[in-house]
Protein backbone atom coordinates (compact mmCIF):
# COMPACT_ATOMS: atom_id res chain seq x y z
CA UNK A 1 0.00 0.00 0.00
CA UNK A 2 1.85 3.55 -1.01
CA UNK A 3 1.57 6.88 1.23
CA UNK A 4 -1.27 8.37 -0.89
CA UNK A 5 -3.83 5.18 -0.22
CA UNK A 6 -2.78 5.94 3.32
CA UNK A 7 -2.89 9.57 3.43
CA UNK A 8 -6.71 8.86 1.78
CA UNK A 9 -7.75 6.93 4.60
CA UNK A 10 -6.21 8.46 7.24
CA UNK A 11 -8.13 11.74 5.99
CA UNK A 12 -11.39 9.86 6.21
CA UNK A 13 -10.61 8.38 9.36
CA UNK A 14 -10.78 11.83 10.75
CA UNK A 15 -13.38 13.20 8.54
CA UNK A 16 -15.70 10.28 9.83
CA UNK A 17 -14.48 10.83 13.88
CA UNK A 18 -14.99 14.67 13.57
CA UNK A 19 -18.76 14.63 12.34
CA UNK A 20 -19.23 11.80 14.49
CA UNK A 21 -18.66 13.98 17.55
CA UNK A 22 -21.93 14.94 19.21
CA UNK A 23 -22.03 19.20 19.44
CA UNK A 24 -25.15 21.01 21.31
CA UNK A 25 -24.94 24.28 18.28
CA UNK A 26 -24.99 23.57 14.94
CA UNK A 27 -23.90 26.23 11.75
CA UNK A 28 -26.49 28.81 10.98
CA UNK A 29 -27.02 32.54 10.12
CA UNK A 30 -25.05 34.90 12.27
CA UNK A 31 -26.60 35.48 15.32
CA UNK A 32 -29.06 32.57 15.41
CA UNK A 33 -28.70 30.48 18.67
CA UNK A 34 -29.53 26.88 16.98
CA UNK A 35 -28.65 24.83 20.47
CA UNK A 36 -30.89 22.25 20.72
CA UNK A 37 -32.74 20.74 23.72
CA UNK A 38 -31.22 17.27 24.95
CA UNK A 39 -32.99 14.05 24.88
CA UNK A 40 -34.25 11.71 27.50
CA UNK A 41 -33.20 8.23 26.68
CA UNK A 42 -33.07 5.06 29.00
CA UNK A 43 -29.60 4.14 30.73
CA UNK A 44 -28.21 1.02 28.88
CA UNK A 45 -26.48 0.08 32.06
CA UNK A 46 -26.74 0.18 36.01
CA UNK A 47 -25.21 -1.35 38.28
CA UNK A 48 -26.25 -2.10 42.09
CA UNK A 49 -24.51 -3.52 45.72
CA UNK A 50 -26.35 -5.29 48.03
CA UNK A 51 -24.57 -5.46 52.06
CA UNK A 52 -24.55 -8.93 53.68
CA UNK A 53 -28.05 -9.06 55.39
CA UNK A 54 -27.37 -10.07 58.88
CA UNK A 55 -25.14 -12.23 60.80
CA UNK A 56 -27.47 -13.11 63.57
CA UNK A 57 -28.82 -17.43 63.00
CA UNK A 58 -32.29 -16.31 63.44
CA UNK A 59 -32.21 -14.04 60.20
CA UNK A 60 -35.06 -14.71 57.73
CA UNK A 61 -34.03 -12.84 54.54
CA UNK A 62 -36.10 -12.23 51.39
CA UNK A 63 -35.28 -10.53 48.50
CA UNK A 64 -37.22 -9.26 45.61
CA UNK A 65 -35.77 -7.36 41.94
CA UNK A 66 -37.66 -4.93 39.75
CA UNK A 67 -37.31 -3.42 36.57
CA UNK A 68 -40.03 -1.03 35.45
CA UNK A 69 -41.17 -0.76 31.81
CA UNK A 70 -39.86 1.98 30.38
CA UNK A 71 -40.97 4.13 27.04
CA UNK A 72 -38.23 4.18 24.17
CA UNK A 73 -36.36 1.07 25.52
CA UNK A 74 -35.16 -1.20 22.26
CA UNK A 75 -33.43 -4.61 21.92
CA UNK A 76 -32.56 -6.77 24.42
CA UNK A 77 -30.40 -6.88 27.11
CA UNK A 78 -29.80 -9.18 30.67
CA UNK A 79 -29.68 -8.88 34.10
CA UNK A 80 -27.35 -10.78 36.66
CA UNK A 81 -27.36 -10.98 40.65
CA UNK A 82 -24.15 -12.52 42.06
CA UNK A 83 -23.12 -12.96 45.32
CA UNK A 84 -20.30 -11.42 46.85
CA UNK A 85 -17.03 -12.75 48.96
CA UNK A 86 -17.40 -11.63 52.76
CA UNK A 87 -15.35 -10.96 55.49
CA UNK A 88 -17.04 -12.27 58.45
CA UNK A 89 -18.01 -8.93 60.65
CA UNK A 90 -17.50 -11.09 64.18
CA UNK A 91 -13.90 -12.77 63.66
CA UNK A 92 -12.76 -10.67 60.64
CA UNK A 93 -11.82 -13.78 58.85
CA UNK A 94 -11.82 -13.66 55.39
CA UNK A 95 -14.96 -16.06 54.17
CA UNK A 96 -16.00 -16.95 50.90
CA UNK A 97 -19.77 -16.43 49.84
CA UNK A 98 -20.87 -20.25 49.65
CA UNK A 99 -19.03 -20.20 53.71
CA UNK A 100 -16.15 -21.41 52.73
CA UNK A 101 -12.53 -19.92 54.05
CA UNK A 102 -12.07 -17.07 51.60
CA UNK A 103 -7.91 -17.95 51.53
CA UNK A 104 -8.12 -16.30 48.49
CA UNK A 105 -8.67 -13.05 50.76
CA UNK A 106 -11.93 -12.85 49.19
CA UNK A 107 -11.48 -11.74 45.99
CA UNK A 108 -12.80 -14.66 43.63
CA UNK A 109 -15.22 -13.76 41.09
CA UNK A 110 -19.32 -13.74 42.91
CA UNK A 111 -20.19 -16.55 40.66
CA UNK A 112 -17.22 -18.75 41.70
CA UNK A 113 -18.02 -17.82 45.51
CA UNK A 114 -21.22 -18.54 45.98
CA UNK A 115 -24.85 -18.84 43.87
CA UNK A 116 -26.79 -15.85 44.56
CA UNK A 117 -30.57 -16.55 45.64
CA UNK A 118 -32.02 -14.34 43.09
CA UNK A 119 -32.40 -14.24 39.40
CA UNK A 120 -34.03 -10.58 37.87
CA UNK A 121 -37.42 -11.22 36.01
CA UNK A 122 -38.69 -9.73 32.69
CA UNK A 123 -39.04 -6.43 33.23
CA UNK A 124 -42.96 -5.33 34.83
CA UNK A 125 -42.74 -8.58 36.37
CA UNK A 126 -40.69 -8.74 39.93
CA UNK A 127 -38.70 -11.94 41.22
CA UNK A 128 -38.44 -12.87 44.55
CA UNK A 129 -36.03 -15.50 46.66
CA UNK A 130 -35.22 -15.62 50.16
CA UNK A 131 -32.36 -17.11 52.31
CA UNK A 132 -32.05 -17.90 56.42
CA UNK A 133 -29.16 -17.80 58.54
CA UNK A 134 -26.26 -15.44 58.97
CA UNK A 135 -24.75 -16.90 55.84
CA UNK A 136 -27.41 -15.09 53.46
CA UNK A 137 -24.90 -13.60 50.70
CA UNK A 138 -24.44 -9.46 49.74
CA UNK A 139 -24.75 -9.26 46.19
CA UNK A 140 -23.84 -7.39 43.27
CA UNK A 141 -25.36 -6.93 40.13
CA UNK A 142 -25.20 -5.69 36.46
CA UNK A 143 -28.54 -5.04 34.04
CA UNK A 144 -28.34 -4.17 30.48
CA UNK A 145 -30.55 -3.20 27.84
CA UNK A 146 -34.15 -3.29 28.80
CA UNK A 147 -33.08 -4.94 32.36
CA UNK A 148 -31.04 -1.53 33.14
CA UNK A 149 -33.74 1.22 33.55
CA UNK A 150 -34.75 2.20 36.89
CA UNK A 151 -33.69 -1.43 37.84
CA UNK A 152 -34.18 -1.75 41.92
CA UNK A 153 -33.09 -5.07 44.32
CA UNK A 154 -34.49 -5.14 48.23
CA UNK A 155 -33.28 -7.19 51.25
CA UNK A 156 -35.59 -7.43 53.68
CA UNK A 157 -34.45 -9.24 57.18
CA UNK A 158 -36.93 -10.75 60.31
CA UNK A 159 -34.55 -11.14 63.26
CA UNK A 160 -37.13 -12.22 66.01
CA UNK A 161 -34.42 -11.69 68.77
CA UNK A 162 -31.29 -10.29 70.03
CA UNK A 163 -29.87 -7.34 69.46
CA UNK A 164 -31.44 -6.06 66.06
CA UNK A 165 -34.07 -8.05 66.54
CA UNK A 166 -37.06 -6.41 63.93
CA UNK A 167 -37.33 -5.72 60.80
CA UNK A 168 -34.44 -4.68 58.26
CA UNK A 169 -34.68 -3.53 54.76
CA UNK A 170 -32.75 -1.94 52.70
CA UNK A 171 -32.70 -0.97 49.13
CA UNK A 172 -29.81 -1.86 47.19
CA UNK A 173 -27.35 1.10 46.11
CA UNK A 174 -25.68 2.42 42.94
CA UNK A 175 -22.23 2.17 44.00
CA UNK A 176 -20.59 5.83 44.03
CA UNK A 177 -17.61 7.56 45.74
CA UNK A 178 -19.07 9.84 48.20
CA UNK A 179 -21.46 9.44 51.44
CA UNK A 180 -22.76 10.69 54.15
CA UNK A 181 -24.43 8.61 57.01
CA UNK A 182 -25.81 11.15 59.83
CA UNK A 183 -27.52 9.70 62.69
CA UNK A 184 -24.85 6.65 63.02
CA UNK A 185 -23.75 5.76 66.62
CA UNK A 186 -21.37 4.18 68.57
CA UNK A 187 -22.84 4.85 72.03
CA UNK A 188 -23.35 2.04 74.51
CA UNK A 189 -25.98 -0.57 73.53
CA UNK A 190 -25.54 0.22 69.85
CA UNK A 191 -23.86 -1.47 67.61
CA UNK A 192 -23.17 0.02 63.86
CA UNK A 193 -21.69 -1.39 60.88
CA UNK A 194 -20.47 0.08 58.05
CA UNK A 195 -20.87 -2.30 54.87
CA UNK A 196 -18.97 -1.53 51.93
CA UNK A 197 -19.27 -3.50 49.07
CA UNK A 198 -17.06 -3.35 45.94
CA UNK A 199 -19.15 -4.73 42.67
CA UNK A 200 -16.00 -4.64 40.20
CA UNK A 201 -13.35 -6.38 38.86
CA UNK A 202 -10.52 -3.63 40.57
CA UNK A 203 -9.99 -3.33 44.57
CA UNK A 204 -11.12 0.21 45.90
CA UNK A 205 -9.58 2.20 48.17
CA UNK A 206 -11.85 3.84 50.40
CA UNK A 207 -11.36 6.92 53.50
CA UNK A 208 -13.42 6.73 56.65
CA UNK A 209 -14.41 10.30 58.59
CA UNK A 210 -16.13 10.52 61.87
CA UNK A 211 -17.38 13.69 63.39
CA UNK A 212 -19.35 13.65 66.88
CA UNK A 213 -20.92 16.80 68.70
CA UNK A 214 -17.05 18.26 68.62
CA UNK A 215 -15.92 17.79 65.36
CA UNK A 216 -13.74 15.44 63.52
CA UNK A 217 -12.74 12.02 65.64
CA UNK A 218 -9.23 11.28 65.75
CA UNK A 219 -8.85 8.06 64.11
CA UNK A 220 -6.30 6.39 61.80
CA UNK A 221 -7.64 3.21 60.99
CA UNK A 222 -10.15 4.20 58.64
CA UNK A 223 -8.04 6.05 56.23
CA UNK A 224 -6.75 4.27 53.19
CA UNK A 225 -8.55 0.71 53.72
CA UNK A 226 -8.98 -1.66 50.70
CA UNK A 227 -12.29 -3.55 49.55
CA UNK A 228 -10.96 -6.70 47.49
CA UNK A 229 -13.02 -7.19 43.98
CA UNK A 230 -16.41 -8.54 43.96
CA UNK A 231 -16.62 -8.44 48.10
CA UNK A 232 -18.18 -7.38 50.67
CA UNK A 233 -16.80 -6.09 54.32
CA UNK A 234 -18.67 -4.76 56.95
CA UNK A 235 -16.66 -2.55 59.46
CA UNK A 236 -17.76 -2.22 63.49
CA UNK A 237 -17.67 1.82 63.76
CA UNK A 238 -16.43 1.50 67.62
CA UNK A 239 -13.27 -0.33 66.44
CA UNK A 240 -12.71 2.85 64.33
CA UNK A 241 -12.61 5.52 67.57
CA UNK A 242 -12.50 4.81 71.11
CA UNK A 243 -15.02 8.00 71.84
CA UNK A 244 -18.70 7.06 72.87
CA UNK A 245 -20.53 8.96 70.70
CA UNK A 246 -24.68 9.09 70.15
CA UNK A 247 -24.76 10.97 67.39
CA UNK A 248 -22.74 10.81 64.84
CA UNK A 249 -21.97 11.52 61.36
CA UNK A 250 -20.00 8.93 58.91
CA UNK A 251 -18.23 10.30 55.91
CA UNK A 252 -17.10 7.84 53.39
CA UNK A 253 -14.84 8.66 50.46
CA UNK A 254 -13.33 6.68 47.76
CA UNK A 255 -9.84 7.37 46.16
CA UNK A 256 -9.66 4.84 43.48
CA UNK A 257 -12.71 2.47 42.49
CA UNK A 258 -16.32 3.16 43.53
CA UNK A 259 -18.58 0.99 46.48
CA UNK A 260 -21.90 0.86 47.69
CA UNK A 261 -22.51 1.77 50.96
CA UNK A 262 -25.23 1.39 54.04
CA UNK A 263 -24.66 1.43 58.03
CA UNK A 264 -26.78 -1.14 59.71
CA UNK A 265 -27.59 0.46 63.50
CA UNK A 266 -28.30 -2.02 65.74
CA UNK A 267 -29.71 -1.52 69.06
CA UNK A 268 -29.89 -4.14 72.50
CA UNK A 269 -33.22 -2.37 73.59
CA UNK A 270 -34.68 -0.45 70.27
CA UNK A 271 -34.02 -3.18 67.46
CA UNK A 272 -32.37 -1.60 64.57
CA UNK A 273 -32.57 -0.92 60.75
CA UNK A 274 -30.32 -0.06 57.96
CA UNK A 275 -29.04 3.74 57.40
CA UNK A 276 -28.75 4.57 53.93
CA UNK A 277 -27.20 7.67 52.88
CA UNK A 278 -27.98 10.97 52.78
CA UNK A 279 -28.83 12.74 49.77
CA UNK A 280 -26.16 15.50 49.01
CA UNK A 281 -25.17 18.62 51.15
CA UNK A 282 -27.91 20.93 50.60
CA UNK A 283 -29.77 24.18 51.84
CA UNK A 284 -33.16 22.55 51.77
CA UNK A 285 -34.01 18.84 52.90
CA UNK A 286 -36.75 16.78 52.91
CA UNK A 287 -37.06 13.62 55.25
CA UNK A 288 -40.10 11.80 54.04
CA UNK A 289 -42.17 9.61 55.73
CA UNK A 290 -41.78 9.88 59.21
CA UNK A 291 -44.99 7.44 60.22
CA UNK A 292 -47.58 8.64 61.98
CA UNK A 293 -47.58 6.62 65.18
CA UNK A 294 -44.02 7.21 65.42
CA UNK A 295 -43.61 7.73 69.47
CA UNK A 296 -39.91 9.47 69.54
CA UNK A 297 -37.69 11.50 67.07
CA UNK A 298 -34.41 12.61 66.53
CA UNK A 299 -33.12 14.59 64.01
CA UNK A 300 -29.59 14.78 63.20
CA UNK A 301 -27.94 17.08 61.17
CA UNK A 302 -24.11 18.02 59.95
CA UNK A 303 -22.61 21.26 58.03
CA UNK A 304 -19.48 19.75 56.02
CA UNK A 305 -18.34 23.15 55.08
CA UNK A 306 -16.82 26.15 56.96
CA UNK A 307 -20.06 27.86 57.66
CA UNK A 308 -22.66 27.50 60.49
CA UNK A 309 -25.92 26.60 59.60
CA UNK A 310 -29.60 27.58 60.60
CA UNK A 311 -32.39 25.95 59.50
CA UNK A 312 -36.20 25.98 59.96
CA UNK A 313 -37.77 22.76 61.00
CA UNK A 314 -40.99 22.34 59.45
CA UNK A 315 -43.29 18.85 59.64
CA UNK A 316 -45.86 18.39 56.21
CA UNK A 317 -48.66 16.62 57.74
CA UNK A 318 -51.59 16.14 55.33
CA UNK A 319 -53.37 19.39 56.66
CA UNK A 320 -50.20 21.43 55.85
CA UNK A 321 -47.07 22.74 57.67
CA UNK A 322 -46.62 22.59 60.97
CA UNK A 323 -43.85 23.88 63.67
CA UNK A 324 -42.59 21.59 66.20
CA UNK A 325 -43.08 23.67 69.39
CA UNK A 326 -39.59 24.82 70.92
CA UNK A 327 -37.77 23.60 67.82
CA UNK A 328 -38.96 25.97 65.47
CA UNK A 329 -35.34 26.09 64.67
CA UNK A 330 -31.37 24.16 64.68
CA UNK A 331 -28.29 25.96 64.55
CA UNK A 332 -25.71 23.21 62.72
CA UNK A 333 -21.99 24.27 63.76
CA UNK A 334 -19.70 24.12 61.02
CA UNK A 335 -17.89 20.50 61.21
CA UNK A 336 -19.91 18.98 64.20
CA UNK A 337 -23.04 16.56 64.75
CA UNK A 338 -26.06 18.36 65.72
CA UNK A 339 -29.02 16.13 67.32
CA UNK A 340 -32.97 17.25 68.56
CA UNK A 341 -35.79 15.41 70.16
CA UNK A 342 -38.51 15.81 68.73
CA UNK A 343 -40.82 13.55 70.50
CA UNK A 344 -43.66 12.24 69.03
CA UNK A 345 -43.78 15.07 66.44
CA UNK A 346 -46.15 13.51 63.93
CA UNK A 347 -49.27 13.12 66.32
CA UNK A 348 -51.02 10.51 65.06
CA UNK A 349 -50.79 11.61 61.51
CA UNK A 350 -48.52 10.89 58.11
CA UNK A 351 -45.74 13.51 58.07
CA UNK A 352 -42.90 14.58 56.59
CA UNK A 353 -39.78 16.81 58.11
CA UNK A 354 -38.56 20.04 55.90
CA UNK A 355 -35.47 21.58 56.60
CA UNK A 356 -35.39 25.12 54.78
CA UNK A 357 -32.30 27.95 55.44
CA UNK A 358 -33.53 31.10 57.81
CA UNK A 359 -31.65 33.11 56.04
CA UNK A 360 -28.60 32.53 54.18
CA UNK A 361 -28.71 28.57 52.47
CA UNK A 362 -25.42 26.68 53.54
CA UNK A 363 -25.75 23.14 52.18
CA UNK A 364 -25.91 20.55 55.38
CA UNK A 365 -26.70 16.28 55.47
CA UNK A 366 -30.01 15.11 57.67
CA UNK A 367 -31.37 11.75 59.23
CA UNK A 368 -33.90 10.82 61.42
CA UNK A 369 -34.11 7.95 64.23
CA UNK A 370 -37.69 6.99 64.38
CA UNK A 371 -39.16 5.04 66.86
CA UNK A 372 -42.06 3.22 67.29
CA UNK A 373 -43.92 1.61 70.37
CA UNK A 374 -43.04 1.26 74.27
CA UNK A 375 -41.48 0.02 76.77
CA UNK A 376 -39.68 -3.20 75.75
CA UNK A 377 -41.93 -2.93 72.53
CA UNK A 378 -39.82 -0.56 70.85
CA UNK A 379 -38.31 -0.61 67.15
CA UNK A 380 -36.53 1.09 65.61
CA UNK A 381 -36.06 2.86 61.97
CA UNK A 382 -33.95 5.55 59.59
CA UNK A 383 -35.33 8.49 57.35
CA UNK A 384 -32.53 10.11 55.90
CA UNK A 385 -32.94 13.29 53.78
CA UNK A 386 -33.82 11.79 49.99
CA UNK A 387 -33.52 13.58 46.73
CA UNK A 388 -37.12 14.59 44.83
CA UNK A 389 -38.65 11.92 42.28
CA UNK A 390 -38.41 14.42 38.89
CA UNK A 391 -39.58 11.48 37.07
CA UNK A 392 -40.21 7.90 38.63
CA UNK A 393 -39.22 5.81 41.70
CA UNK A 394 -39.92 2.18 42.50
CA UNK A 395 -39.76 0.04 45.99
CA UNK A 396 -40.12 -3.66 45.40
CA UNK A 397 -41.05 -6.52 48.36
CA UNK A 398 -44.39 -5.04 48.65
CA UNK A 399 -47.28 -7.50 50.13
CA UNK A 400 -51.16 -7.51 50.34
CA UNK A 401 -50.85 -6.16 54.16
CA UNK A 402 -48.05 -4.26 55.48
CA UNK A 403 -46.81 -1.62 53.24
CA UNK A 404 -47.62 2.04 53.41
CA UNK A 405 -46.69 4.61 50.53
CA UNK A 406 -45.70 8.08 51.91
CA UNK A 407 -45.75 11.02 49.40
CA UNK A 408 -44.73 14.74 50.45
CA UNK A 409 -44.96 17.90 48.15
CA UNK A 410 -42.93 20.35 50.45
CA UNK A 411 -43.54 23.07 47.75
CA UNK A 412 -46.12 22.99 45.16
CA UNK A 413 -49.21 21.07 44.66
CA UNK A 414 -47.95 17.79 42.12
CA UNK A 415 -49.80 14.99 40.18
CA UNK A 416 -48.32 11.77 40.47
CA UNK A 417 -49.59 8.21 39.17
CA UNK A 418 -48.82 4.93 41.39
CA UNK A 419 -48.65 1.67 39.70
CA UNK A 420 -48.91 -1.73 41.54
CA UNK A 421 -46.80 -4.10 39.56
CA UNK A 422 -47.76 -7.76 38.71
CA UNK A 423 -46.88 -10.43 41.71
CA UNK A 424 -43.92 -12.09 41.41
CA UNK A 425 -46.22 -15.14 41.26
CA UNK A 426 -49.03 -14.37 39.46
CA UNK A 427 -51.45 -10.99 39.70
CA UNK A 428 -52.38 -8.18 37.42
CA UNK A 429 -50.96 -4.19 37.74
CA UNK A 430 -53.19 -1.72 38.81
CA UNK A 431 -52.73 2.28 38.55
CA UNK A 432 -53.97 5.23 40.65
CA UNK A 433 -53.70 8.85 40.41
CA UNK A 434 -53.21 11.66 43.06
CA UNK A 435 -53.03 14.91 43.60
CA UNK A 436 -50.80 16.44 46.47
CA UNK A 437 -51.62 19.24 47.79
CA UNK A 438 -48.70 21.94 48.23
CA UNK A 439 -46.82 21.46 51.73
CA UNK A 440 -48.57 18.67 52.73
CA UNK A 441 -47.71 14.98 53.30
CA UNK A 442 -50.35 11.98 52.45
CA UNK A 443 -50.35 8.30 53.01
CA UNK A 444 -51.99 7.30 50.18
CA UNK A 445 -54.08 3.91 49.64
CA UNK A 446 -52.07 1.69 48.30
CA UNK A 447 -53.04 -0.08 45.16
CA UNK A 448 -52.94 -4.14 45.61
CA UNK A 449 -52.27 -5.64 41.75
CA UNK A 450 -55.61 -7.99 41.39
CA UNK A 451 -55.17 -11.79 41.60
CA UNK A 452 -52.07 -10.75 44.30
CA UNK A 453 -49.79 -14.10 44.08
CA UNK A 454 -46.31 -13.61 45.88
CA UNK A 455 -44.71 -9.89 46.30
CA UNK A 456 -45.04 -6.99 44.17
CA UNK A 457 -43.70 -3.90 43.17
CA UNK A 458 -44.82 -0.16 43.28
CA UNK A 459 -43.65 2.55 41.00
CA UNK A 460 -44.30 6.73 41.62
CA UNK A 461 -44.28 8.34 38.86
CA UNK A 462 -44.22 12.21 38.86
CA UNK A 463 -46.64 13.80 36.36
CA UNK A 464 -46.85 17.43 36.50
CA UNK A 465 -45.97 19.92 39.44
CA UNK A 466 -43.74 20.34 42.01
CA UNK A 467 -40.83 18.25 43.37
CA UNK A 468 -42.44 15.08 45.34
CA UNK A 469 -40.62 12.93 47.84
CA UNK A 470 -41.38 9.29 48.55
CA UNK A 471 -40.94 6.83 51.18
CA UNK A 472 -42.24 3.09 51.45
CA UNK A 473 -42.29 1.91 55.02
CA UNK A 474 -43.16 -1.88 55.91
CA UNK A 475 -44.37 -3.32 58.96
CA UNK A 476 -45.20 -6.46 61.05
CA UNK A 477 -46.54 -7.41 64.44
CA UNK A 478 -43.35 -9.43 65.93
CA UNK A 479 -44.97 -11.19 69.56
CA UNK A 480 -46.20 -7.30 70.42
CA UNK A 481 -43.25 -5.55 68.86
CA UNK A 482 -44.19 -3.01 66.18
CA UNK A 483 -41.41 -4.09 63.72
CA UNK A 484 -41.19 -1.60 60.61
CA UNK A 485 -38.57 -0.57 58.30
CA UNK A 486 -38.43 2.41 56.03
CA UNK A 487 -36.99 2.78 52.41
CA UNK A 488 -36.63 6.34 50.83
CA UNK A 489 -37.80 6.30 47.37
CA UNK A 490 -34.98 8.82 45.27
CA UNK A 491 -35.78 9.22 41.40
CA UNK A 492 -34.57 5.74 39.66
CA UNK A 493 -32.45 8.20 37.43
CA UNK A 494 -33.76 5.77 34.56
CA UNK A 495 -33.04 8.02 32.05
CA UNK A 496 -30.01 10.81 31.14
CA UNK A 497 -29.96 14.12 28.96
CA UNK A 498 -28.32 13.37 25.54
CA UNK A 499 -27.71 16.14 23.37
CA UNK A 500 -29.29 15.91 20.29
CA UNK A 501 -25.91 15.24 17.58
CA UNK A 502 -25.67 16.23 14.21
CA UNK A 503 -22.71 16.53 11.51
CA UNK A 504 -20.38 19.53 11.76
CA UNK A 505 -18.13 19.84 8.77
CA UNK A 506 -17.60 23.50 9.77
CA UNK A 507 -14.66 22.52 12.33
CA UNK A 508 -12.58 21.13 8.64
CA UNK A 509 -12.65 24.81 8.02
CA UNK A 510 -9.98 25.61 10.72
Amino acid sequence: MNRTTLSLIAGASALAAVTAVASLTAPGAAGTDTARAAARLPVERTSVACPAPSSSDLAETSYASFTPVTKGVTGEGKAELRAAARKSAKTGEDAGADGTDGTDGGTEQAGEAGKAVLKPGEPGTPTAGDASGAESPALTGTAEGKYAPGWTVQQTTEVTAGTGRGLQGVACTVPDTEFWFPAASTEAGRTDYLHLTNPDDSAAVVDIELYGTEGELESQVGQGMTVPPHSTEPILLSTLTAEKQPNLTVHVTVRGGRVGAAVQALDAKLGGDWLTAAADPAGSLVLPGIPADATAVRLVAFSPGDTDADLKVRLASPSGGITPAGNETLHVKAGMTTAIDLGDVTRGEAGSLVLTPTDEAVPVVAAARVIRGKGSAQESAFVPATRAVDSRASAVGNTAKGTILSLTAPGESAKVKVTASAGSEGGSPVSRTHTLKAGTTQNIEVPVPSGLEGSYALTVERLSGGPVHAARTLTADLDGVPAFTIQPLPDDQGTVSVPETEQDLSVLQE
